[in-house]
């Protein structure tokens, strides 16, 4: 009894199952299927079609040939043998079988003597009575064509002819046309595979490409050569590396960024809780109630600096993530929000606001977080007392600006440039709570609603950041 052959479900327990799958039915194996196919359909059409034409012709011929003959030997005079008169086409049809049918008392067929006797039956027996013109048709015994036509006086010519050389000649066309097809389909196989090959060779560099990418991360672009549909498929893939690689060292820029900027508060954090415990042990230096109250402030502060910290991380990490949805953002309404949660932490700044109606499409908050990242930096570098100027108004182009100014010592010119830039801070901010990625994150969320932010002076002297961003009149 011999052991069952056990079954191995290769899609799913053998790696290789996908790879085999894709090899068998590629796109230059159905490139070169479908160019054989399709020729193979339009040979076999063509060949089919001449087949039948030359067919019916050749028959035809044979047809009009029979008739011809019947008719001239039908108009043959007599001839005058040794024993009876016959037909003078008796001596002139080697290549036939003829005879003359005579109906009377009995049915009679003369032929030649030195020829072969020609079938007959009832259509050629009817002709012989005046029953029927002339008949025409095919003997399945004989294999030929029979024609027969009256004479008169119930008789009858009757010819017939082998269809043998007619159907060789047909067998050989056949064969002709089928090795001519075949050697049409080999040759289209061989024209498709050449085509694919030379075709598909830029989605094989892509495909190397996407593999390279995928085991080594090497974003490296891939040459581009010619400009058909291919070379725009591989400029889009290298755009999409391009946009891969920029958003990596993006991401690994902020790490660092982040990183930088944890080390100072985290040590210092760490230096004022390790001053505390030491001062709680047993036989340890006591701390004044003042020292311990700075330390203690030390330490709310570096909390809310590392709080803010990774808020505004957070904030960048996901503003990089692509939204699909949008909506409908009323900028008087989100500027209005914006203002409430600021006056809440502006103490004695007061603000001059002006607003003109405008709607996007976008995301509400987003737009909200930069519009109070705006209002958030005006109030830190003005003055008590002070006021901060907000507008907003179209200015005619499609695209409304968004003006916050300060009223503090403005931003110098070395600074313009870089105010946007992830963890920069000026001279002047490094003693100021903040993080430095509170711009940045404005100058992200007009971006990606297709706008734009600048930093200037106002001319009181202070900052004036303006947030233009498109969109419509409400």
């Amino acid at each position: 009894m011999t052991e069952p052959v056990p079954v191995v479900d290769v899609s799913e327990k053998d790696p290789r199952g996908d790879r085999w799958s894709t090899r068998r039915f590629s796109l230059r194996g159905r490139v070169t299927l479908l160019a054989a196919a399709s020729v193979a359909g339009a040979v076999a059409l063509v060949s089919l079609g001449a087949y039948l034409v030359v067919k019916d012709n050749l028959y035809q011929q044979v047809d009009d040939n029979l008739l011809a003959r019947a008719q001239a030997a039908v108009d043959s005079p007599q001839v005058q043998t040794e024993l009876q008169q016959v037909p003078g086409a008796f001596l002139a049809s080697a290549d036939l079988q003829i005879g003359q049918l005579t109906v009377g008392e009995k049915i009679r067929l003369t032929f030649p003597q030195s020829g072969s006797r020609p079938p007959y039956g009832a259509d050629e027996i009817a002709v012989a009575t005046g029953d029927k013109a002339f008949s025409l048709r095919t003997d399945p015994k004989t294999d030929s064509r029979v024609v027969a036509l009256p004479q008169g006086d119930g008789q009858a010519m009757v010819l017939a002819q082998s269809l043998g050389p007619t159907k060789r000649t047909l067998n050989e066309l056949s064969v002709v046309l089928f090795l001519i097809g075949g050697a049409g389909i080999l040759v289209a196989a061989a024209a498709g595979t050449a085509v694919a090959r030379a075709g598909l060779r830029p989605v094989d560099r892509l495909t190397s490409a996407a593999e390279r990418v995928a085991t080594t991360g090497d974003l490296r672009p891939i040459p581009v050569s010619g400009d058909d549909e291919l070379a725009r498929l591989t400029q889009t893939f290298n755009t999409m590396l391009g946009t891969v690689a920029e958003s990596q060292e993006r991401q690994r820029q902020l790490v660092a960024d982040a990183g930088h900027e944890l080390r100072t508060p985290l040590t210092s954090l760490r230096t004022n809780l390790e001053l505390l415990l030491s001062a709680s042990r047993p036989g340890a230096r006591t701390l004044s109630d003042e020292d311990r109250s700075d330390i203690e402030a030390d330490i709310r502060g570096q909390l809310d600096e590392l709080t803010q910290l990774i808020g505004d991380l957070v904030e960048l990490a996901r503003q990089d993530e692509p939204r699909i949805e949008h909506e409908r953002v009323e900028m008087v309404d989100v500027v209005e929000r914006a203002l409430d949660r600021a006056r809440r932490r502006a103490g004695e700044i007061e603000f001059d606001v002006s607003l003109q109606p405008w709607v996007l499409t976008g995301d509400t908050s987003a737009l909200e977080r930069a519009v109070l990242n705006l209002l958030d930096n005006a109030v830190k570098f003005s003055p008590e007392g002070s006021t901060v100027g907000v507008r907003l108004y179209p200015i005619g182009d499609g695209t409304a600006v968004l003006e916050v100014e300060d009223s503090g010592p403005g931003i110098a010119d070395e600074d313009l440039p870089k105010v946007f830039d992830r963890f920069y801070r000026s001279s002047e901010a490094r003693t100021l709570p903040g993080s430095g990625l509170g711009l940045a994150i404005v100058q992200h969320a007009a971006q990606r609603h297709g706008g734009d932010v600048y930093a200037g002076r106002a001319a009181t002297g202070g900052a004036l950041m303006t947030l233009r961003l498109p969109g419509a009149p409400a």
